[in-house]
């Protein structure tokens, strides 16, 4: 059956027009999802609704053994050598303090040292791994996380034999964490 030449829709046929409209809404659609960007991350969280006279318990630490840490350990999860918990930000809420790392046969892999906040979200990078130092005597303390970093200072010093100490600690200063190095009287 052949259809007339009246029934010939002339607009099912794109133009270019066409095509310089469906462009312009997909910019605009791109643009307006570029302006809508979620608040970016801080240590602190807001504040509860209005407690009740129920609600006297403190909020608990965050868990950092459920955690998704910012660490590729090639398809295995990570593990939490130590944690320590305090209120680091003075928002009534305590933060948990995790020093993580990939889990190996043999060696020491690099730590990292990680600020989680409710519900184990990490929120703040204290040790990057990929600086490539160990992670000992992590302690939560007063508003203050402390720790000794041990790291090499070559390529040549084995890494079994860290030949750099170095004790640090950071407190919540200006919206972030100050680090500062805390003299030791001690030498490796």
């Amino acid at each position: 059956m052949q259809t007339p030449a009246a029934l010939d829709l002339a607009h099912t046929r794109p133009r270019p027009v066409h095509w310089l409209a469906t462009a312009a809404a997909m910019a605009a659609v791109v643009a307006v999802a570029g302006l809508l960007q979620p608040e970016a991350a801080t240590a602190s969280q807001t504040a509860p609704a209005a407690a009740g006279p129920a609600d006297t318990a403190p909020p608990a630490a965050p868990d950092a053994s459920s955690a998704v840490f910012p660490l590729d350990c090639r398809g295995h999860k990570p593990g939490v050598v130590k944690q320590g918990s305090g209120d680091l930000d003075g928002d009534g809420r305590p933060e948990t303090v995790a020093v993580v790392r990939c889990v190996s046969g043999i060696g020491t892999p690099p730590s990292g040292v990680f600020v989680l906040t409710g519900p184990s979200r990490v929120v703040a990078t204290l040790v990057d791994p990929a600086d490539g130092v160990g992670v000992t005597d992590l302690a939560v303390r007063a508003g203050t996380v402390s720790a000794t970093l041990l790291g090499y200072s070559s390529p040549e010093v084995p890494r079994c034999c860290p030949d750099r100490r170095e004790r640090v600690k950071w407190q919540w200063k200006g919206g972030k964490f100050a680090r500062t190095v805390v003299p030791d009287a001690r030498s490796m």
